[in-house]
């Protein structure tokens, strides 16, 4: 593929499935600027390397590696910050009703080991194959397979202890 096809067909690629990328960074900071900075980098880091794609075809897998490599580098370097999203702010000041929609779920996500939370994100809140989820991740199928059914069953027990907690 010559070079500026493989460049449009990123630019493609970015365009139709940004909601897609920002909806990933977002699932790690919970944070909309974050997000928003953490597509920003990764689309730069990208361009930078894109010379260097081996399998033009494979564009989309290698940014969700992107993305997913800079919201864990955001995360470390911001480690002891935790930041609230406007809306969330917005919502505790005003005293609206509690929505706990999906909200054991979402914590319970939250508190899995981040080689679960980003198979578990990848599989089924992105619906992405097993195969691009070991493309973007570095691993073997089989070693993704382990990581989401091990996940599940994380997830399991602690919605199944909450329930119990809760009766």
């Amino acid at each position: 593929m010559k070079k500026n096809d493989v460049h449009a067909r990123f630019v493609t690629i970015v365009n139709d499935h940004k909601e897609d990328f920002y909806r990933l960074a977002y699932s790690y900071v919970k944070n909309q600027e974050d997000a928003l900075d953490i597509v920003q980098d990764s689309i730069k880091k990208a361009l930078m390397s894109i010379d260097t794609i081996q399998n033009p075809h494979a564009i989309k897998s290698w940014f969700y590696k992107i993305v997913v490599r800079t919201a864990l580098d955001f995360l470390r370097k911001h480690k002891r910050l935790t930041v609230a999203d406007d809306g969330v702010i917005e919502f505790l000041s005003n005293g609206k009703e509690d929505d706990y929609e999906n909200f054991d779920l979402q914590q319970a996500l939250e508190d899995l080991p981040v080689q679960y939370k980003t198979v578990i994100t990848l599989r089924y809140f992105e619906d992405l194959k097993m195969e691009e989820i070991a493309e973007i991740v570095d691993e073997n199928i089989s070693t993704v397979k382990t990581r989401i059914y091990r996940g599940l069953k994380l997830l399991r027990i602690t919605l199944t202890e909450e329930n119990k907690a809760h009766e």
